[in-house]
């Protein structure tokens, strides 16, 4: 049972649409459970109908044309109850509705059970048997089993292969693909894939003008990789046993195979570049060998794999990929990077599009200080087909629509429209304080990681930055940067806002956050070695970069220094012997220093309980919520099946950063807040009225944030608040605060809040 688990999977996995995917499932399961009948009925929800899509045993021409309204019928019932049915002769149940159609009147035996994703009913999965029999525990089990791992990849074929019809057709499309989150915003323009090195099954499909090149670049590669084999033959000759030789023998002829070679020359001679003709004929060979009965020749395919990512690496090498990122870029990828990103010209990228990943990710964050509008978590989306394709991003309702129709292009062009008329109209709000209307004032100072970001964060008004994100500099470089270097870097931002405070944290990698020059693979990274553990654990990177710091603030004073992640007082105990070490150092080399206020992030639940003890060590508090909200309320904010879940406004995140703002100020320590949830303007009312000393965001949310704080007496935010305390879950807390907003005339903001 598990192999035939594992083998039906694997080609669900790789079918090419929908249809092809339910036919496989309902001949496998028959085959397998030795039945008379196997059928799959999707979830109409437009028509509220169960609809037969794939059967083997019932009249074939029913497909399709058998509907069963919602209510009426067996498999209602299975839908209708989330769970399996288990019955011995199934006219006998009182749900049971005769469907003369599909012939089913030879049939008793009746076993469904519902195919769920993302807690919606996809469909059902039936089998049949012609006599009168309840299955046994172990079928139903099995089935359930099977249906439970096939939601995904059905989820998966139905939108790859609406993707495949829509672009083979001619016309233009109104098909949208869902995310789970976004940025706010809209954007039109072209898809630029990006894929991480060597990674076959990232590859997309590209088309190639000089054919010959590609072809001489293919050969190439092939023949570079035979000599790397021949040579690794040669070395391990006295090392291993014969036998073990032969393998390497082997390998050279699976690689000088007709079938191998001459599969992909046809793929680059039908007009695609090579790593995707490559990806095509390993993917072929991969499953010629998984599909096979011996357990030996199986294990071949991985073999095949290998020599499919050999081959690719040398084709990275001998051409390396130069992308063209033209003005109207839309970035897509299977994950999305930080660094990916900026290797985008700002004036270039218009949108962001990734399968993994949620609106509180890195790269969704970077994508909103720039005003670039994301959307995260599809989880469906088939990358390696869209690359060149035109996309509307809509990070309002976090949906993409490929090959948008005529009507949906001019739909978002008007949201374009309008969301420029409303940043004019921020546009007045630059010079005015931010200030309630009973007079109280709350600095909001920008969040940035790029000194492109700068400017834009003076023009929108900052009154300083109150989170400098260093590790965006290294993400974006080949090694580690040098001191210097990073004086230079740091110096720049420091210099464009004295004598503005600036707030600069520590390098603070790990997590979503990683360096191709250091990498760090961890099974559960947001749980391991991360932010101020790897700076002490490496305190020869964290000194350099202490030094850099404290030299770019000589002369202008306006330096704050922020260290993440701390859970303990012994890590700032840890981390403030080497500033002060650092500090020292300079001072004795003639350095004309400052010591700066050091203050802490409040990440990590524990910290919540050290506020008095950590106030003995340090000037001030910064809580950033994203890292927060995640470890409280235990959701790992990449990752797509559970971001839904992520939500800043959950009373217990409430509650945790109200408590520290208490503890804090008894203690007559500042708090900022620097996480997302000060960008958001119905968040940032609650956050005033809890009594934040300052906020820190994006510079694309700071003027809405100010025009939701204008708008408000202390008074008013305090009701707000009362009125939040008394809800028990978040969506009753946002509907509050978004209703308002909309009373208070400030309806623009809704929609771009999150």
């Amino acid at each position: 049972m598990l192999d035939t688990l594992r083998r039906t999977i694997q080609e669900v996995n790789r079918a090419p649409d929908l249809a092809r995917a339910l036919s496989i499932i309902v001949a496998r399961v028959k085959q397998a459970m030795v039945v008379d009948v196997c059928s799959v009925y999707l979830v109409d929800d437009e028509g509220k109908q169960h609809v037969l899509m794939a059967t083997d045993g019932y009249n074939a021409d029913a497909v399709g044309e058998v509907r069963l309204d919602f209510g009426r019928g067996l498999v209602s019932e299975v839908a209708r109850r989330e769970e399996s049915l288990n019955l011995d002769n199934a006219s006998d149940h009182p749900s049971y509705v005769f469907t003369d159609e599909i012939g089913e009147e030879a049939f008793h035996g009746f076993l469904g059970v519902p195919i769920i994703q993302h807690r919606k009913v996809l469909g059902v999965l039936v089998v049949r048997q012609r006599e009168r029999r309840r299955f046994a525990e172990q079928e139903e089990t099995f089935l359930f089993t099977l249906a439970a791992q096939l939601a995904g990849a059905i989820s998966h074929a139905g939108a790859s292969g609406d993707i495949t019809r829509l672009l083979q057709a001619s016309d233009e499309s109104r098909y949208a693909l869902k995310g789970v989150s976004g940025t706010p915003g809209a954007a039109v323009g072209h898809a630029v894939v990006v894929y991480p090195l060597a990674n076959l099954e990232a590859i997309p499909d590209r088309a190639v003008d000089d054919i010959d090149a590609e072809i001489a670049n293919f050969r190439a590669a092939v023949a570079g990789v035979e000599r790397d084999m021949r040579m690794m033959s040669a070395r391990m000759v006295d090392s291993l046993p014969a036998e073990d030789i032969a393998l390497f023998d082997a390998l050279i002829l699976m690689l000088r195979s007709e079938n191998l070679v001459d599969g992909t020359l046809d793929g680059i001679r039908a007009g695609n570049w090579a790593p995707g003709a490559l990806r095509n004929t390993i993917t072929e060979h991969v499953t010629a060998f998984e599909d096979m009965e011996d357990p030996y020749l199986r294990e071949r395919a991985s073999d095949v794999r290998d020599l499919g990512r050999r081959i690719l690496e040398r084709l990275q090498s001998i051409v390396p990929a130069v992308r063209d990122f033209t003005a109207g870029t839309i970035l897509v990828g299977e994950e999305v990077t930080a660094s990916q990103l900026a290797e985008v010209p700002v004036n270039s990228l218009v949108g962001v599009v990734s399968a993994r990943g949620s609106s509180a990710s890195h790269v969704a964050i970077l994508a909103r200080a720039l005003g670039i509008p994301a959307v995260m978590g599809i989880d469906d989306l088939p990358v390696g087909r869209l690359d060149g394709q035109e996309l509307v991003v809509d990070g309002y309702q976090s949906r993409l629509f490929v090959r948008p129709s005529q009507a949906i292009r001019k739909e978002f062009q008007r949201l374009q429209q309008e969301e420029a008329e409303l940043t004019d109209e921020l546009q007045k709000l630059i010079e005015l304080s931010s200030e309630t209307l009973d007079g109280t004032c709350v600095p909001l100072h920008a969040n940035t990681g790029l000194l492109s970001d700068i400017t834009p964060s003076l023009r929108c008004g900052a009154e300083g930055i109150g989170l400098y994100r260093t590790e965006v500099p290294f993400m974006i470089r080949d090694r580690f940067p040098g001191e210097e270097e990073q004086r230079r870097t740091y110096r720049q931002v420091l210099e464009a806002f004295a004598p503005a405070p600036v707030t600069v944290r520590t390098l603070d990698i790990g997590g979503d956050k990683r360096l191709p020059y250091f990498p760090v693979e961890e099974e559960n990274p947001f749980l391991g070695w991360r932010g101020i553990r790897i700076a002490l654990d490496h305190p020869e990177i964290f000194l350099i970069q202490v030094r850099a710091i404290l030299r770019a603030d000589a002369g202008l004073g306006n330096l704050q220094l922020l260290l993440p992640m701390i859970s303990s007082v012994h890590e700032i105990d840890a981390a403030l012997g080497l500033i002060r070490r650092a500090f020292d150092e300079l001072v004795d080399e003639g350095e004309a220093l400052v010591f700066p206020k050091i203050g802490v992030m409040i990440e990590v639940p524990s910290a919540i309980y050290q506020i008095p003890a950590m106030a003995k060590r340090v000037d001030f508090f910064s809580i950033g919520t994203n890292d927060l909200t995640q470890y409280l309320l235990a959701v790992d904010r990449n990752n797509a099946q559970v971001a839904e879940l992520f939500e800043a406004l959950h009373p217990a995140v409430l509650r945790a950063i109200r408590q520290v703002i208490e503890q804090a100020h008894a203690v007559e320590r500042p708090v900022s807040v620097c996480g997302e949830m000060a960008g958001d303007p119905a968040a940032a009312l609650l956050l005033l009225a809890m009594g934040v000393d300052s906020l820190s965001m994006s510079a694309a949310s700071l003027l809405r944030v100010k025009w939701a704080i204008r708008s408000f007496s202390m008074e008013a935010v305090g009701r707000l608040l009362d009125e939040a305390w008394e809800f028990e879950d978040a969506g009753a807390v946002r509907a509050l605060l978004h209703n308002a907003l909309e009373d208070a005339g400030l309806g623009g903001l809704v929609r771009a809040g999150r």
